[in-house]
């Protein structure tokens, strides 16, 4: 019993002191793109580039070590602690003394020549162990498996055959000079830099919103909002996904975040295990796609594009939209099929219930995303528009009871920001190292030629083969290292086929996004399958088939970039283009999503699905003719559908479930 008090008191130890090095690396994260508002508050930052990195890194590593130590990871097996507690001290000492060279080297490379020795070297390789070790085991295999298949690219690629074959390497000067001690591609380069400024504010912004209690009431209005529709706590799910995930940013948070209540609620209603997991699943993953945060890769997009952040919000507007508009078709069929009635307002539970104070902390959304807005609007940058609206929020937190009552609540749920935020920090680190090596050696070129020879300079045959790649790639990812892996590498062979910049980025981005429900790796999938307690596998494949509009949205904007509005996108479009697309997009939507559930108004056969399937796909390309055939196929296919539907229902009227 006193080992196991013991055990509990050095946990609350290590959780406390990971909360106030979350918590200081918050702060200073804060303080290093602080606005001044005029002079309103004094200048702070920014802080040198390579000191902010290092410190962010160095106290990255800790927070995660602290978290999660291989110590208690190992008690249970011999030796295991003694072991696991020598492995935290080496990786915790390997880290901070690699950073600390990084800090050294950069220093001395900033103020005149400077040559690497071996030392440096191992250095650089020591420092990209540490982050592949720690990402391994908080991330899974996925990425730091990818990264590890890169390192032995650069250290191989001389003997490699064909157009893969890579210079011969200079390992005392290509390994530091490229994978550590670089401010541009290396570990901590640009996209490390990138992430630390402008996306580090929003991560802390998510976790304050979830802190004052505005994320539960979120999923309460959107559950008393949908009561009335046949789907009930499954419309509910997607309504509270699609505003949660634009805080929240992450598909697996999502569903751990609005699961625990939808997801019981939806099969207490009549529906399948697999299918209320399936529902929380893809609307949990497609709170990635909806501004304005879009899981932070917004922000990382808005920098590689050269785009501003409010462009890349009012470009990813519809393709959300529709996306969400197809999940909740999916349920409307789904409903229909099993029956499922409106429920009465006596069966709403307790616990969704608004109560007063929901409906005032549902004010801390809106004022922080109207601050946001208006930031942005007034030319403010991404980094200083995200401060502003957590400073308002901080601002307005009194307004929940709980917070003035127990202040604190805010530092704790700012040491939690931190806390995530460090776990991202690990991803990005091995991304750093697969973008070393991607710039050392020109895969993405290389990948590029080959894409184009395989598809024999054919943009629909490339889009495919990216989607694959894209598919394959995200698995087991987190969707902002997804997105970024996926696009240093298929990027430039989109670009080089016609496609705008923007338009390549947000057609990788919403594979890397649909990764979190396509099965065998389906992270989003798998945890609402542990909240339903339904099989893992048939939870994705549910999934699969409910979000099945995700995987056609993309080679929408793709041949209709107008889809997107903006000009940037290559889709300059006059009001009767964009009515036609949105027109266009919401045929899709139907056709497809009834050809998924094998249902509309009656059960559909395998040869009405296979032909609704079709006439979607061709809604999708930019030939007219083909567009007024599907439109009229379709037109005629519904008709008679319904028809024969209604003669059926005079026929058998027990058989055919009420309408609402």
């Amino acid at each position: 019993m006193s080992n196991e008090h013991q055990a509990e008191k050095w946990s609350a130890r290590r959780r406390l002191l990971a909360g106030l090095l979350a918590l200081a690396m918050a702060l200073f994260g804060l303080a290093n793109a602080l606005p001044t508002y005029g002079g309103l508050l004094p200048r702070i930052g920014p802080f040198q580039t390579e000191l902010l990195r290092a410190v962010m890194f160095a106290a990255a590593v800790l927070i995660v070590l602290l978290l999660k130590p291989f110590s208690v990871h190992w008690r249970g097996r011999r030796f295991g602690f003694a072991a696991g507690l020598l492995l935290d001290g080496a990786l915790a000492v390997t880290a901070l003394v690699t950073l600390w060279q990084f800090y050294q080297v950069m220093a001395r490379l900033n103020t005149g020549l400077f040559f690497f020795e071996t030392h440096h070297a191992w250095t650089a390789l020591a420092g990209a162990a540490v982050f592949i070790i720690l990402c391994w085991r908080e991330w899974g295999a996925a990425l730091p498996l990818f990264a590890l298949l890169c390192l032995l690219y650069l250290l191989t690629g001389q003997y490699w055959p064909g157009p893969l074959q890579t210079a011969p390497l200079d390992f005392l000067s290509d390994v530091p000079g490229d994978l550590w001690f670089n401010l541009g591609k290396g570990i901590l380069g640009t996209i490390a830099g990138i992430i630390l400024l402008t996306v580090f504010p929003f991560i802390l912004l998510g976790g304050m919103l979830e802190g004052t209690g505005a994320g539960m009431s979120l999923i309460k209005a959107s559950y008393n909002l949908m009561r009335r529709f046949r789907g009930g706590p499954a419309h509910a799910a997607i309504a509270a996904s699609s505003l949660f995930g634009a805080m929240s940013g992450g598909a697996v948070a999502n569903v751990v975040g609005t699961g625990v209540l939808t997801i019981p609620a939806i099969v207490r209603r009549g529906f399948k295990p697999s299918f209320a997991g399936g529902v929380e699943a893809s609307a949990s993953a497609g709170g990635q796609l909806m501004p304005p945060i879009m899981g932070a890769a917004a922000l990382v997009m808005a920098d590689f594009t050269g785009v501003s952040y409010l462009t890349i919000i009012v470009a990813a507007l519809l393709p959300a939209l529709a996306y969400y508009a197809s999940l909740f078709i999916a349920v409307m069929f789904e409903a229909r099929k099993l029956g499922v009635e409106v429920a009465d307002a006596g069966e709403l539970d307790r616990q969704m219930r608004m109560a007063p104070q929901d409906w005032v902390n549902l004010v801390l959304v809106v004022l922080p995303v109207a601050a946001l807005i208006a930031a942005l609007l007034k030319g403010m940058s991404a980094a200083g528009a995200g401060i502003t609206a957590l400073l308002v929020l901080v601002a307005a937190s009194p307004l929940n009871p709980a917070i003035r009552r127990q202040p604190w609540r805010l530092l704790a749920a700012l040491a939690e920001g931190g806390c995530n935020f460090a776990k991202l920090l690990l991803a990005v680190g091995v991304i750093g190292v697969i973008t070393a090596v991607l710039g050392t050696t020109n895969l993405p070129g290389q990948v590029a030629q080959l894409i184009g020879g395989a598809a024999d300079q054919m943009l629909l045959l490339t889009l495919i083969m990216a989607a694959f790649a894209s598919l394959l790639l995200g698995m087991g990812m987190p969707t902002l290292p997804a997105y970024l892996t996926i696009i240093l590498i298929l990027g430039p062979s989109l670009q080089s086929f016609g496609l705008a910049a923007l338009t390549a980025h947000m057609f990788v981005f919403y594979y890397g996004v649909a990764s979190n429900i396509t099965p065998p790796v389906a992270l989003a999938s798998y945890a609402a399958a542990a909240i339903a307690r339904a099989s893992p596998f048939a939870t994705a494949v549910t999934a699969t088939r409910i979000g099945a509009v995700v995987f056609v949205i993309p080679f929408m904007f793709a041949f209709n970039p107008e889809l997107l509005i903006v000009g940037e996108a290559g889709g300059e479009a006059s009001a009767w283009e964009l009515v036609a697309v949105i027109l266009r997009t919401l045929g899709l939507i139907y056709l497809l999503s009834s050809a998924a559930t094998a249902y509309d108004v009656r059960p559909l056969a395998g040869p009405e699905r296979l032909l609704r399937v079709v006439l979607a796909l061709a809604l999708i390309t930019p030939l007219a003719w083909l567009h007024w055939s599907a439109w009229l196929t379709g037109l005629a296919c519904l008709l008679l559908h319904r028809l024969s539907g209604h003669r059926a229902g005079r026929r058998k009227p027990s058989l055919e479930p009420g309408e609402s």
